[in-house]
């Protein structure tokens, strides 16, 4: 007990918890959405004709993005969730960079009646880390 006490003990002991509630923030905010891997959403593009949301902004979904990909920025979700809404029956794979913005684009996809959400564990990284295909351009 005596080492949580002196001063300088403190601040690593405040470190340690920021840093663990750091780590494990991302598994506790809840997303609305299962985490697929690559190869898991392969599947489910290949077998039940999933759709693939980029959310990622222009420039990065120019620069290489999954084929067949559509890319809504995840600043624009709510303006223009009405052309997403003919998807809404089948499974949606949401993916950028590396898995954070997907992640927060799904709770609002949940919120309008989107039941089939899936994030792209790792995202675009994980992707390519996989050797997956990549196509670049605007679409």
């Amino acid at each position: 007990m005596e080492f949580f006490l002196q001063g300088h003990n403190i601040l690593l002991l405040a470190v340690a918890v920021a840093s663990a509630i750091a780590l494990i923030w991302p598994f506790l905010r809840p997303s609305g959405a299962t985490a697929v891997s690559p190869s898991e959403a392969t599947m489910l593009i290949n077998r039940e004709d999933a759709v693939v949301l980029d959310v990622r902004e222009a420039t990065e979904f120019a620069a290489g993005h999954l084929p067949e990909a559509r890319n809504v920025p995840a600043a624009k979700i709510q303006e223009r969730m009405a052309e997403l809404q003919k998807f809404k029956e089948r499974p949606i794979i949401v993916c950028c960079a590396s898995g954070g913005r997907s992640a927060s684009v799904c709770a609002p996809l949940r919120a309008a009646g989107f039941s089939r959400l899936y994030n792209l564990s790792g995202g675009i990284d994980a992707w390519r880390a996989a050797s997956l295909p990549l196509k670049k351009g605007a679409r």
